[in-house]
C-alpha cells in the first residue's frame, strides 16, 4: 500500500542520506515530498558527501544540488503517513526552527513511522521525542541522544534499529537495513 511520506531537510544535508531514500521510497511506490524551511518546490538545497576515510571524523566534499518537490509553508503534517529525517549538517540548523519541531512532534504524537539517520537524531533530541527510546545516530551525536533521554544504540555503521515507530541508523552505509526496517513499518 502506497504511503505519503514527508522528508525534511536543509542546506548541507548529507547527499546519500537524502537522495537514496528519496528515490528508493518512490521505487517502493510511495509518494515522497521533500521540503526545507524558507524554500519552495523547485528550489534546491546544497548537499555534502560525508565519507569515512580513517580520520577521527568524516570528511566532507561538495555533493549534488537536490531539488525540493514541495513547499515547506504548504505542509500539513496530518496529510502524511511517515517522516524521514536525513543527516548531514542540516539537522543542526533545522532544530532551531519551531515549525520544524512542531512537525517532528506530530509524527511521534500520532505514532506514525519515522526514519532518522546520522545527525538526524539531533533534530529528534531537540523536539523532545527520544525519552525512553533506543536510538542510533552518528557516534558524535551520542551525547544528544543520551541527553534526550534515549539509550544510544551503538550498532555497526551498516545496521539499523527499530524502537516502536522509530527506525534509526548511524550513517548511509546502513541504507539497506534502515530502509528495509522502515518499509516494514510502512506496511
Amino acid at each position: 500500500m502506497s504511503k505519503k511520506i514527508l522528508m525534511i531537510t536543509g542546506d548541507y544535508t548529507e547527499d546519500y542520506e537524502t537522495m537514496v531514500p528519496f528515490q528508493a521510497l518512490q521505487a517502493f511506490g510511495h509518494q515522497v515530498h521533500c521540503v526545507c524551511p524558507d524554500k519552495q518546490a523547485g528550489d534546491s538545497v546544497a548537499t555534502a558527501i560525508h565519507d569515512f576515510e580513517g580520520d577521527q571524523t568524516y570528511t566532507e566534499k561538495p555533493g549534488h544540488r537536490f531539488t525540493l518537490n514541495a513547499s515547506f509553508n504548504e505542509v500539513n503534517a496530518s496529510d502524511y503517513d511517515a517522516l524521514v529525517v536525513p543527516g548531514g549538517r542540516a539537522p543542526e540548523y533545522l532544530r532551531l526552527n519551531p515549525e520544524v519541531i512542531k512537525l517532528v512532534k506530530h509524527f511521534f504524537e500520532a505514532n506514525k513511522p519515522v526514519a532518522a539517520i546520522c545527525h538526524g537524531a539531533q533534530l529528534l533530541a531537540a523536539a523532545g521525542v527520544l525519552e525512553g527510546r533506543r536510538c542510533s545516530a552518528y557516534p558524535a551525536c551520542r551525547p544528544e541522544v543520551e541527553l534526550g533521554g534515549a539509550e544510544y544504540a551503538d550498532i555497526p555503521v551498516d545496521a539499523a534499529v527499530t524502537d516502536g515507530n522509530l527506525v534509526s541508523a548511524p550513517a548511509w552505509p546502513a541504507h539497506p537495513d534502515w530502509l528495509a526496517q522502515f518499509q516494514k513499518l510502512l506496511q
